[in-house]
């Protein structure tokens, strides 16, 4: 079933004591398939509009989920409670590897929508780098 949906996603990332927060609101799809969800939406350049990436959220139970981004900023981050990925991650200074470990994997998620809440670290070459959180809200446009 795809239809459009409403999509609420904040991002906290802690660097060095230093608290960000992201917030947007988009349309999107949501598929229930099998045993696996997909959030699909369309993420868009701030500086230039006319650049924008397709991002998929998979999300696998309550232990997993991987965020596929096309685009000028390929990405491929698994997340999966308890364990380190080694995840490729593009930017418009090259090519990374950077390591993942998620802490915390939340779904509540059925037909009509639903929450998502994921907390993970990264690092690179093996240091420290980040503390990470997002929270998804998926609504029904109807």
């Amino acid at each position: 079933m795809k239809e459009e949906f409403l999509i609420n996603i904040t991002g906290i990332q802690e660097l060095d004591g230093q608290k960000d927060k992201i917030e947007m609101t988009t349309s999107g799809s949501y598929i229930m398939k099998k045993n696996h969800t997909y959030i699909g939406y369309k993420e868009y350049d701030e500086e230039n509009p006319q650049i924008s990436s397709s991002n998929i959220i998979k999300v696998e139970g309550d232990d997993k989920v991987t965020i596929i981004r096309n685009g000028g900023k390929q990405t491929r981050l698994i997340l999966e409670k308890g364990k380190r990925h080694q995840c490729h991650y593009r930017t418009i200074m090259g090519d990374l590897m950077i390591g993942v470990f998620a802490d915390t994997i939340s779904a509540d998620l059925n037909e009509k929508g639903g929450k998502l809440h994921v907390k993970y670290s990264l690092d690179f070459n093996s240091d420290f780098v980040s503390n990470n959180e997002f929270y998804i809200d998926v609504k029904s446009k109807e």
